[in-house]
């Protein structure tokens, strides 16, 4: 495929970005010595001065959404009077706002924070950190749905604008592992929120204040820290990065970016918002597919994060210990999503990495769909398939958001895109907040039998695009160099983007 894509114009410039020996050649070209070694050893310098900061704040922002349900097991549910289908409403009002916000907060990243992503990420933080600890003095349904509603739209702005951060720094064929990495953030929330829950129950009665409310007026706390962090400890760009990057370096990252947007500098301009683009967007057919491989991801994940510690107790075990039960089958998907993410980026291959672990999931909710009615009298087959559900689930966001970024060819769509798709994502985790119904327990066939559809769901979109991917690709091969370039010129080329006949898609 790559001697295709060196026929066709600007896309061989592209595939140079793709193959380590090639972008070396041509950025000595342009005064740049970089060796193969010194490559890796730069990725490892970017990995640990960027990758912990994301990780923690994904970490937290996980923690805060989902620690309701460890509130739940400990007595907020009793405590705010809630009733009938209260608690489903107060998990989904978060994602009201949440979805509504992700583009303009990408919006105002790109646009006023592009040189200093650290100040926004930061701000965003910090503020949804402080509204978490009014979790912590509500005391009735109207109050929790307010502070829920207020959250949603702060941390609506941390998963697309980090996407976008790292589409920043690191090149196409880096992503999936440096995704998978971020995401284990998500995944090791719920390991560490029912580690921080059993410990911030305990101080249950403490000035008077239920165990409940310390878990989320602590956890608020870690998060408001974390925030004010960001601000001097996430590097912005490579341009700023002067005190622990050369000179060299600066100028080999900038080229390479230069390079994978097309082969020149960027128009500053190019990357404001506009109707036009913001119509190109919403028009572009591969979103709507991808959308149900997010929701293979998101729907049952968000189920089971706002569930698991109550199915835990369901089997038998007490607050304590299925509290703490909850960190083995994530901490299986955090290894999980960084395994898959390195296959992924290694192979050069999407779709493949998405349908084994969409396979895993269904096979897990197989077993837990006829199983749990009777959960105590299957408590190993039943753990064993959460497990299993957890190394299926967590794969499929990053290797999807690297997909998606892969296949959106210019800077400005892509920061429109990558959170327009975070939006049409979040629709799915608002369903998911009805999907586990209380009077549905232990059995919870609505919540059991909805995951398993999406996970088919999920095979069935990833085959989809590959074919879909294979024929555009194949058929803009049949187009010669010379017939492209007669027809647009370069910048309409630029224009195109994705959809340009020398563009091709990342299978």
């Amino acid at each position: 495929m790559s001697a295709q894509r060196n026929d066709a114009g600007n896309a061989a410039v592209r595939t140079t970005v793709e193959k380590s020996h090639e972008v070396l050649h041509i950025e000595n070209e342009k005064g740049v010595s970089m060796t193969e070694e010194d490559r890796k050893r730069l990725l490892l310098k970017m990995d640990l001065h960027i990758l912990p900061t994301l990780i923690l704040l994904y970490l937290l922002s996980f923690i805060d959404r989902a620690n309701i349900g460890n509130a739940k097991i400990e007595g907020l549910a009793d405590d705010l009077n809630l009733t009938g289908n209260q608690y489903n409403v107060v998990l989904s009002t978060f994602f009201v706002t949440y979805i509504i916000f992700e583009i303009p907060s990408n919006y105002v990243l790109e646009r006023y924070f592009k040189s200093r992503p650290s100040w926004w990420l930061g701000i965003i933080t910090t503020i949804w950190g402080a509204v978490m600890t009014l979790h912590g003095i509500v005391h009735n349904y109207g109050e929790i749905t307010a502070v829920r509603l207020i959250m949603g739209a702060f941390e609506a702005g941390l998963f697309p604008g980090a996407i976008l951060y790292m589409n920043n720094w690191y090149s196409k064929y880096e992503l999936a592992t440096r995704f998978s990495l971020f995401y284990v953030g998500s995944a090791l929330s719920g390991a560490f929120s029912g580690l921080l829950a059993f410990a911030f129950a305990k101080l249950n009665g403490v000035a008077c204040v239920a165990g409940w409310r310390w878990i989320f007026i602590l956890e608020g706390i870690l998060t408001v820290l974390a925030g004010v962090l960001t601000f001097f400890i996430l590097p912005d760009t490579p341009e700023h990065a002067t005190r622990w990057l050369s000179e060299d370096q600066r100028k080999y990252l900038r080229i390479r970016k230069d390079l994978q947007n097309g082969g020149t500098e960027a128009d500053p301009v190019a990357h404001r918002f506009s109707w036009g683009l913001l119509w190109t967007v919403i028009t572009d057919w591969q979103f709507y597919i991808m959308a149900f491989n997010f929701w293979s991801n998101n729907i049952p994940t968000y189920g089971l994060k706002f569930t698991l510690p109550q199915i835990l107790k369901n089997m038998g075990y007490e607050n304590e210990t299925a509290q703490l039960l909850t960190m083995p089958p994530y901490i299986a998907g955090a290894i999980s999503a960084y395994c898959f993410g390195r296959l992924s980026d290694k192979f050069k291959r999407r779709s493949f990495f998405l349908i084994i672990p969409q396979t895993l999931l269904i096979v897990a909710y197989a077993v837990l769909t006829p199983l749990s009615p009777h959960v105590k009298n299957n408590i190993g087959a039943c753990y064993f398939a959460i497990v299993l559900a957890c190394i299926g689930l967590y794969p499929i966001n990053p290797g999807s958001s690297s997909w998606i970024s892969n296949n959106l060819a210019s800077p400005n769509k892509r920061a429109l895109g990558i959170a327009y798709m975070t939006s049409l994502t979040n629709l799915g985790g608002l369903g998911s907040s009805y999907i586990f119904i209380d009077s549905e327990a232990p059995g919870y066939p609505t919540g059991f039998g909805t995951s398993l559809a999406f996970a088919i769901g999920g095979v069935i979109a990833s085959v989809l695009l590959d074919i879909i991917y294979i024929r555009i690709n194949k058929k803009r091969d049949e187009i010669s160099r010379i017939e492209v370039m007669e027809k647009y010129s370069m910048e309409e080329l630029a224009e195109l983007g994705d959809r340009s006949p020398l563009f091709r898609y990342t299978l």
